[in-house]
């Protein structure tokens, strides 16, 4: 998670275009999600708030597939890109659902 939050950072323009156009401050929603990747990944590290963590690393997850991803798949224009949308709509579920995981088995190390 980590990684992927310092690429947020190194490349927004980039992610921007995954960031849906009813929403404004699109490049700060870039940086926010990167902060909270680096964030989440440091608290799984460190033992630290992992509960809090898990709940919003999922929480995002399924925000993602469901303004991004599903959306993507259900605007597709060709084969490759349904595919591609539909691979990641599985990804982040499975992702969230390990993050729900993550975040319901954490005891309480704060």
């Amino acid at each position: 998670m980590i990684l992927f939050g310092i690429y947020h950072f190194m490349r927004p323009d980039n992610l921007i275009v995954f960031v849906p156009d009813f929403l404004p401050g699109k490049k700060l929603l870039v940086y926010i999600v990167g902060l909270a990747f680096i964030l989440t990944g440091f608290a799984f590290i460190a033992h630290k708030f992992v509960q809090a963590a898990g709940y919003v690393l999922a929480a995002l997850l399924v925000i993602f597939v469901l303004s991004i991803h599903v959306p993507n798949y259900i605007g597709a224009a060709d084969a490759d890109m349904k595919t591609m949308a539909f691979v990641n709509i599985l990804k982040d579920t499975a992702l969230a659902a390990f993050a729900m995981y993550i975040g319901s088995e954490a005891r309480n190390l704060d």
